[in-house]
């Protein structure tokens, strides 16, 4: 049989999740010779043997790959002047002038160390770093590739003898596990009372704890209802016991959260079933790898108000060995919530929780590993068997995702987002990398987090753009950065509009090539007419789009204002149904009165009135989100949004889910433009009358999202009658809205229409990035001006 020599590359996440051991048992199997060595490029194999050997070899790493392994590349070059290999070796990593090599998200703690952890026989029992070349910390702990310890915040704890051995044993499930340690050699837990110096001379009097006696004290805190400050994977949470309401009170005084949910981390399945309904495919995203936040549906509404005033808890299950020994000793719930002053990046780092959080924590549970990288935890719902991100982050981040092919070569961009749930994405050949969650832009510190992280991952992946896209809105913080950045370097600002960004991030997300009638509803947006848009219905792909319907506008008072105080949107949803008819009777002060009480805190409803009337500071705005957030002030379920979101995540969490009945709308043609309308004012109308003859709010809440559903079917089947275009995208963040969304969705797909929802990114502005890049990359190619 003829004998053969290959080197081959491999490309994709194949460092530090036990790709050599496989390559390993893969060569004893089929009797091969050479070696195998990481470099900053990936993986290069060189291997002798007999041909047919060697191909089955090269088609076994595309199909028995590590379950943790993404393989994108498989470069094999073949020769047949032999070198003669008596033996399989892995040679020692090298750096390469280029970085092609990707870094896998951070894994929850597997099975096998979790039975190691609380076995009392294993040396690593009762041990918070355990971890192995299956799970544990992988992007927060890296600092540059090639992917070794060396080059992680776990270069500082040398190994012991016996780590050493099971890092060098090729069998070992450690073998060659990057962050692998234990008691003797790895990181190690310490406790500080609120208020402790950092002295720990006489570490017991100074209120600092080490080891397990740290441990013990955390433990010991949250039982007794204080606020724990706890070192995660990508940063702080504040942890407190979730069973009673005190500590949930306590923590939401402290951080001035007064109504927003927090997030819960419970012991078990078990735990979970006390309190939310689930699902087999909820279940299976809760005991996933990536261990997400996952949005549960509530037993009954009274099930825990005091951390959720909404139908759904946000849920996760311990997802580090630290969480697991936390809640098997301590409480079996407990709020385990972002640590960070309001609307600042969560805190990585020692000194500065110690410093920023001694106001909001009652004791402090650190580690002497570093966080290199901030990553927050992922939040998730469960949508035709699949994750439906609010956030992608810690688990998911920094996983590249590979856009639809082009036909032309390809710059490296960098896409910068929108304002709010800030994030970019950089595009290398076809792979899109976006960054971890990020937060408001309009905050300088995330600003500042955002310019970091860009950093970090032009360094990682070696990506220097040689354009940038950013948002149309020119007030944004992050278009000003794009506009800096451009004149800087000298490149190209490519300005994209908010909603055709959106679409083509569903399309990008779905693998799917154009036309497509995109749905996008969300808060807002800048349109090319330059008012505020939102409820959208577009046609297009990501080389351009037509608006071919929308929400009639309606004004905004005090503009965005409106998106707090959002009694406004209703005052003047009111006041335009008011004069909606011929000789219908607008609403008297005293009626507006009874539905908006006046307190000192707000304007006086005349004024707002005469600001309606005189078009002072009055935006229109055809916004979905001002809408749901106008329906809900009117209905008197939410008239002050404290938190983003609230009057729609209320009005979805209020409507009877029994309710089938509609309320009327109208579908105008506009004799402007041509295009379709969907005029709310008949539903407002309608909606108030039954509400004074004593309709219940949560039915009416019902018949107007049900309303929503059916306008948007009627509309979608009249723009297919006129553009032929079958296929449906929705995006945006008023399609968080899971009420409208698994009612829609039905009834367009028995409508003959093909419906796409996201499933990779979010629907939010979150997204909006990976539909930047899409559009960048179609506006840069052959034939295209910037």
């Amino acid at each position: 049989m003829a004998r053969i020599g290959a080197t081959i590359q491999v490309k994709g996440i194949v460092q530090g999740v036990g790709f050599r051991p496989f390559i390993h048992k893969q060569i004893t199997d089929h009797s091969l010779c050479g070696y195998i060595c990481n470099t900053s490029r990936g993986v290069e194999i060189e291997i002798e043997g007999e041909k047919e050997r060697v191909d089955r070899f090269i088609e076994e790493l595309w199909t028995r790959a590590p379950a943790l392994a993404l393989v994108q590349e498989v470069e094999p070059h073949f020769y047949t002047e032999l070198k003669h290999y008596t033996e399989f070796r892995i040679l020692e990593s090298r750096a390469l002038p280029h970085k092609d090599a990707l870094i896998s998200p951070d894994v929850a703690l597997c099975e096998d160390c979790r039975r190691e952890l609380l076995n009392p026989e294993d040396r690593r029992y009762g041990y918070p770093f355990i971890n192995c070349t299956n799970c544990g910390p992988r992007y927060t702990i890296v600092k540059d590739l090639p992917y070794d310890r060396s080059r992680t915040s776990m270069a500082s704890f040398p190994m012991c003898s016996p780590c050493e051995t099971e890092y060098h044993t090729i069998t070992d499930r450690r073998y060659h596990a990057q962050p692998s340690c234990c008691p003797d050699c790895g990181p190690q837990l310490e406790y500080r009372r609120a208020g402790a110096g950092s002295d720990t001379r006489g570490e017991k009097n100074a209120g600092v704890l080490k080891k397990q006696e740290a441990l013990a004290a955390a433990v010991r805190l949250l039982q007794e209802g204080g606020v724990l400050a706890v070192k995660g994977l990508g940063g702080f949470h504040l942890a407190a016991r979730a069973d009673i309401p005190e500590p949930a009170e306590r923590l939401r005084s402290r951080k001035e959260r007064s109504r927003k949910p927090f997030a819960l981390m419970l012991r078990d399945l078990k735990s979970v079933r006390q309190f939310c309904e689930q699902s087999p495919q909820e279940e299976k995203l809760l005991n996933s790898r990536e261990k997400p936040i996952v949005l549960l549906r509530k037993k009954t509404p009274e099930v825990m108000p005091f951390i959720s005033e909404n139908e759904r808890l946000g849920v996760m299950l311990p997802y580090t060995p630290l969480h697991e020994l936390l809640l098997k000793d301590g409480p079996a719930a407990l709020i385990m919530t972002s640590a960070n002053p309001a609307d600042c990046p969560i805190i990585k780092d020692n000194r500065e929780a110690l410093a920023r959080l001694s106001g909001l924590a009652d004791g402090f549970l650190l580690h002497n590993r570093d966080i290199v990288a901030r990553c927050d935890d992922s939040l998730v719902w469960e949508l035709e068997g699949y994750p439906y991100f609010s956030r992608r982050s810690r688990g998911y981040a920094p996983r590249p995702l590979t856009l639809p092919e082009n036909s032309e070569a390809t710059p490296r961009l960098l896409a910068l987002g929108a304002e709010q749930k800030g994030g970019f994405a950089l595009l290398k050949d076809d792979k899109a990398f976006l960054s971890p969650y990020i937060g408001d832009m309009k905050n300088g510190e995330i600003l500042l987090q955002f310019e970091e992280t860009i950093r970090r991952y032009e360094s990682l992946f070696d990506c220097k753009p040689k354009a940038l896209i950013c948002d149309l809105h020119p007030d944004y913080a992050s278009t000003l950065y794009g506009e800096e950045l451009a004149a800087r370097e000298g490149i190209p600002l490519i300005r994209v509009q908010h909603h055709h960004a959106h679409l083509a991030a569903a399309m990008a997300d779905r693998g799917l090539k154009g036309p497509v009638l995109g749905l996008i509803w969300d808060g807002s947006g800048y349109g090319e007419d330059q008012t505020v848009w939102g409820g959208e219905f577009l046609l297009g792909d990501e080389s351009g789009f037509k608006r071919a319907a929308y929400l009639r506008p309606f004004r905004l008072p005090g503009g965005d204002l409106c998106a707090k105080e959002i009694w406004r949107a209703g005052l003047s949803l009111l006041a335009d149904a008011g004069e909606y008819r011929s000789g219908g009777k607008a609403p008297g002060c005293e009626d507006i009165r009874q539905l908006f009480p006046l307190s000192p805190d707000h304007p006086d409803t005349k004024m707002v009135l005469s600001q309606l009337k005189a078009g002072i500071h009055t935006p229109l705005c055809s916004s979905m989100g001002r809408l749901f957030d106008g329906i809900s002030a009117l209905l008197g379920i939410c008239r002050e949004a404290d938190y983003e979101g609230r009057g729609a995540i209320l009005l979805e969490s209020a409507a009877d889910k029994n309710e089938a009945g509609l309320l009327p709308y109208d579908i105008l043609r506009n004799d402007a433009d041509g295009r379709l309308l969907f005029d709310e004012r008949p539903l407002v109308c309608a909606m108030m009358k039954l509400l004074k003859e004593g309709a219940s709010p949560s039915r009416l809440a019902a018949r107007f999202m049900n309303s929503l559903a059916d306008m948007s079917l009627e509309i979608c089947c009249r723009i297919r009658e006129e553009s032929g275009v079958n296929r449906i995208v929705l995006s945006g963040g008023s399609f968080q809205n899971m009420y409208i969304l698994t009612r829609l969705l039905p009834r367009l797909r028995d409508s003959g229409f093909e419906a796409f929802t996201h499933r990779r990114v979010s629907c939010s502005d979150e997204g909006i990035p990976l539909g930047q890049l899409l559009i960048g990359r179609a506006r840069l190619s052959k034939g295209n001006e910037v």
